[in-house]
């Protein structure tokens, strides 16, 4: 039987496979020729003292034990299934198809935007300030808003559906194995998009359809049954229909409204994004200059209360840059990403806090429960306004935002097209101001350097959830006033990242297959 051991190890031990095996098979008194196979199936870095430690536990076979089964899953033939709609390709619509095939129904999956190769293309001409194409950018297009922003696989919502099994559905795809046993998994940007590309080709080779360009402008209810959805004229049919179409797509919630289907308002979180040098996190972080070599980019966690309200770090990117996340240019959105290596010069992390009902109740009566959303456009139009649109961000040095003073210049920053130095006040609000300038005080009394003037605030960051939600029954899954419709993943208020939305789809196409034949 295979020997499972938790060692303690230095960043040097733990970087050498022939260094921890030589420490694991003197700990189970084996000899290295005996040994049929070691994994590692947990690491993660200890840096809360003075001398980081890497924690692994692995698992070793000698001769004579049973081996572990390859990672491997079969999708049956469903043409001439019954059919699903699925509405949007991110990872709550692609793991919801998946999940169906296996179940024996036929997903219909029809995504607004381009596929992962035609994206990258419109994503490159944001960068270079030459315009946003509303259906493909950093937000919609196969694969979703994770695609080409971080690919971050890290999730506290565990236990909504098998965590496990959604890594290993990543790893049959093409992932590294490696997301099997990190503390914090990632793949990557420059990795995932052939990976979203793979589940499509299975998706297609069992008989599911993957339709793009095909943006929903309504649904089609009879009965107070949802039935299928309109592509402009055509109307596309199914047995139930799965919305699954990420926290951008505002044009589905005003439809929504627009037809009487119920919906809720709901607080969420902004801010801005934080830029540091990673050297300076990689100070902070490990105490030494010198554990680059066996170590990966640090990263932080961060959290704080001021007067009430939350503020906390969001999405952090070591060896990262920051993206311009608009889907128009009148906007102005950034997001943070990084790819397999994280081997930038910057590390970046959203720093936001709470938005709450009543920071928005002066547009409630005009918008009623779209104000949240109304309040979040007006704030990133405005953002763009004041710097002149075209992808520009506005941005102030770290301490000269926490002190209130003026930032002259910037430091030199990974953001394109380019950042701009405005004072925070200009395009936060008060109340969001003063609660990140509070977050970033403590934190800096903790975190020695680490509110300098090296680092800058680039702002907003606005998407990390969606402030509105598409209410759905607790025990069935479907919306409470129209049945078969399934809202699903972070767009609908029930996922907060790439593995909580193929969860949430997962269950939800779990749900479909239980009452549909």
């Amino acid at each position: 039987m295979a020997k499972t051991l938790n060692l303690t190890l230095s960043p040097k031990q733990a970087a050498s496979t022939e260094a921890w095996l030589g420490i694991a098979v003197r700990t189970l008194g084996v000899r290295r020729d005996q040994v049929a196979l070691a994994r590692v199936l947990k690491r993660s870095v200890d840096a809360r003292h003075q001398t980081p430690k890497v924690l692994l536990t692995v698992e070793i076979f000698v001769d004579g034990d049973q081996m572990p089964p390859e990672i491997h899953f079969d999708y049956p033939d469903v043409n001439g299934a019954t059919e699903v709609v699925i509405v949007g390709g991110g990872p709550a619509g692609l793991f919801a198809a998946l999940r169906l095939i296996e179940l024996g129904l036929k997903p219909v999956i029809l995504e607004r935007g381009k596929d992962v190769a035609e994206r990258r293309r419109d994503i490159a001409q944001i960068h270079r300030g030459a315009g946003v194409d509303k259906e493909s950018n950093y937000a919609f297009g196969e694969g979703g808003a994770g695609t080409f922003s971080d690919g971050k696989l890290f999730t506290r919502s565990k236990k909504r559906g098998d965590y496990n099994r959604a890594l290993r559905t990543l790893v049959f795809h093409g992932a590294s194995p490696e997301i099997l046993y990190e503390a914090h998994p990632h793949i990557g940007t420059d990795c995932l998009p052939r990976i979203i590309e793979q589940i499509r080709k299975t998706i297609i080779a069992a008989g599911g359809e993957f339709h793009f360009g095909a943006k929903v402008t309504d649904i089609e209810i009879r009965g107070g049954r949802a039935v299928g959805v309109r592509l402009g004229d055509t109307l596309v049919e199914g047995a139930a229909v799965i919305l699954a179409t990420g926290h951008s797509a505002d044009d589905i919630y005003e439809m929504l409204h627009a037809r009487g289907v119920l919906l809720e308002a709901k607080p969420w979180a902004m801010g801005v994004r934080v830029e540091h040098p990673q050297a300076l996190i990689d100070r902070i972080q490990y105490h030494s200059d010198d554990m680059r070599e066996w170590l990966p980019a640090a990263a932080y966690t961060l959290t704080a209360q001021v007067g009430g309200r939350g503020v906390y770090s969001f999405c952090m990117c070591q060896g990262g840059v920051i993206v311009p996340a608009m889907t128009d240019y009148r906007e102005c959105v950034v997001n943070g990403m990084s790819a397999s290596a994280r081997s930038s010069r910057w590390a970046n992390a959203g720093i936001v806090t709470e938005v709450r009902e009543s920071d928005f109740a002066h547009l409630a009566e005009e918008w009623g429960v779209l104000a949240g959303l109304k309040y979040r456009q007006q704030l990133e139009q405005h953002a763009a306004e004041i710097v002149g649109g075209g992808g520009t961000a506005p941005a102030q040095r770290l301490a000269d935002f926490v002190a209130g003073r003026i930032s002259i210049d910037l430091p030199r920053t990974s953001y394109l097209p380019k950042a701009v130095a405005r004072r925070g006040e200009e395009w936060l609000p008060d109340y969001m101001a003063s609660a990140l300038r509070g977050g970033f005080k403590q934190w800096g009394s903790r975190m020695r350097g680490f509110v300098t003037n090296e680092a800058q605030i680039i702002g907003l960051e606005s998407r990390t959830s969606t402030p509105v939600r598409i209410p759905r029954d607790r025990e069935s899954l479907q919306h409470p006033v129209v049945a078969g419709l399934y809202p699903t993943g972070e767009g609908a208020g029930y996922a907060g990242g790439i593995i909580s939305a193929a969860l949430d789809g997962t269950r939800v196409a779990e749900m479909i297959a239980t009452h549909t034949k």
